[in-house]
């Protein structure tokens, strides 16, 4: 198969779809992989250090789209990659469609087929592919948050760890999955006032039995939401609702009412966001004000540290993309149904549930399209 490593055009997009070892792990398998010139300089891999592992290197994205018989790439494709886009070509990478009515239209009317490595799921339950990025979005949201709450960012003034004498801030964290547990361990470590809000019993007992009373546990519901989002210096969303839009659990009055100067992390924004103030910003402007708070909606939060993401990508990312080169994409659907999982469009179908539902699109199930 022809794989094509395009360079990531999305704005402080710094990563690259495959590292040299993936790529020379696929020559090896007999692949022939096309790698845009400078696509990974941002993790410190040259031209030539692709080239010594058996890349082709190429100047012009154009010509990668042309000839390649699979895209792998990290972010959603851009309109211009949209374009570039054609029928029965497979396309590897994150896609998060709910929100994002002109993407979905883009590929549906290109007749790729699509795998978004958002809902790929694991044997074990869970989100293998989008684990390794969460792991990421969830630690940077606690140092993207303390230095938010500087005043000149336009936060509170306060330090997040207090000093001896001087509380420190009050962390509420949404959602006690692999976000809201990252999080809570490097606030914890800064010594941040740490509180994590789920409507999981499970996942509060699992968040319990690891942090025991360095943090605080609670149920949500309106009334605990509202009452710890008010009270809060720093909140960070980590909600998740496999190929949906994120639920706006925080509404524009809750907003309203929290103390001037407080900061809100949105890791949901690739799924919408989970504030309903919430628009998705980028590492060039990362924050904006709505009352007087500060938010911080930057939608490839992992992007800012491109080298450890990825990696931690591509260990999860290469076996499937082997797989799928090694027997074709629809035998690889066909044998594995977590990967047949992240098809989220396929020759003009829409055939992930939740992505269909969100924008209004007919259900076709991978199975059916896939006979």
């Amino acid at each position: 198969m022809i794989i094509g490593i395009p360079k990531e055009i999305k704005v402080h997009e710094y990563r690259v779809g495959m590292t040299p070892a993936s790529v020379h792990e696929l020559v090896a398998h007999g692949h022939t992989v096309l790698v845009q010139s400078n696509a990974g300089i941002g993790i410190g891999a040259s031209d030539n250090d692709y080239r010594h592992v058996g890349a082709e290197i190429i100047n012009d994205a154009n010509d990668i789209f042309a000839k390649a018989e699979m895209i792998i790439k990290v972010k959603e494709p851009q309109a211009v990659e949209r374009a570039m886009l054609r029928e029965g070509q497979i396309l590897f990478t994150y896609l998060h469609l709910a929100p994002d009515p002109e993407q979905t239209k883009d590929l549906l009317n290109s007749g790729a087929i699509c795998i978004a490595y958002e809902t790929v799921t694991s044997p074990l339950g869970g989100l293998p592919l989008l684990a390794p990025m969460s792991k990421v979005a969830g630690r940077l949201a606690v140092q993207a948050g303390a230095h938010c709450l500087e005043q000149p960012q336009g936060g509170l003034g306060m330090l997040l760890s207090g000093v001896p004498g001087v509380a420190p801030a009050k962390v509420v964290i949404l959602g006690a999955g692999i976000v809201g547990t990252h999080a809570a361990e490097i606030a914890v470590g800064m010594g941040a006032d740490t509180w994590i809000l789920d409507n999981n019993p499970d996942s509060l007992e699992r968040h319990w039995r690891q942090f025991g009373n360095t943090t605080n546990s609670i149920f949500s519901n309106k009334n605990s939401l509202e009452q710890h989002i008010l009270d809060a210096d720093l909140v960070i969303g980590g909600v998740l609702i496999p190929g949906a839009e994120a639920p706006k659990l925080v509404t524009r009055e809750m907003i309203s009412q929290m103390k001037k100067g407080a900061v809100v992390v949105d890791v949901a924004i690739d799924q919408g966001g989970c504030f309903a103030t919430s628009h998705a910003t980028t590492h060039a402007e990362p924050t904006f004000m709505v009352d007087d708070i500060v938010h911080y909606c930057v939608a490839n939060m992992p992007g800012a540290v491109p080298k450890t993401s990825t990696y931690a990508l591509n260990n999860v990312t290469l076996p499937f993309a082997l797989d799928i080169a090694n027997k074709g994409v629809t035998q690889a659907l066909q044998d594995n149904p977590h990967l047949c999982n992240g098809l989220n469009v396929h020759s003009g179908k829409v055939t992930h549930k939740e992505v269909a539902r969100n924008l209004g699109y007919e259900y076709v199930s991978a199975q059916e399209i896939l006979k």
